[in-house]
């Protein structure tokens, strides 16, 4: 069972929590996953995302989501920030639906959470071929 606590500190949108909570349910489930596990997912702005870029990652610029995952707990396994500035921009950028790019980059994060990462090429193609599969599977669409 996952749970997911979300926390909108964007606006007053009510459509993101359904998709986030949509991917990283079907993420869970692609994955075969069955231990208890807790996420955070925070959605922020650019001028906030920006800051914790700089103060974690030292990269004075924003980002799409920013994935702390917590190796201290099994149980919580970390917390996903994620710009709805940049998720709107990149959405018109690449001509994907808003939709669909919120859900690739909350999936991103969860999977970043869970110990995935791309920082070689051979992590890259796992964690890429894993997060296309999954949104093979969902109802978003580009």
């Amino acid at each position: 069972m996952i749970k997911i606590n979300f926390i909108n500190q964007y606006d007053d949108q009510k459509q993101y929590q359904s998709i986030v909570t949509q991917i990283i349910k079907l993420g869970y489930k692609y994955l075969k996953l069955t231990e208890k596990t807790v996420i955070s997912v925070i959605l922020v702005t650019d001028e906030e995302i920006h800051e914790l870029n700089k103060q974690y990652r030292g990269m004075d610029k924003p980002t799409d989501v920013l994935s702390f995952e917590n190796i201290d707990d099994l149980v919580e396994i970390g917390d996903v920030f994620i710009s709805i500035d940049t998720v709107t921009k990149q959405a018109k950028e690449l001509q994907h639906s808003f939709e669909y790019e919120l859900a690739f980059i909350a999936l991103h994060g969860f999977l970043h959470c869970l110990g995935y990462d791309h920082i070689t090429d051979s992590d890259n193609e796992e964690m890429m071929g894993l997060q296309h599969a999954i949104m093979n599977q969902s109802k978003y669409k580009r």
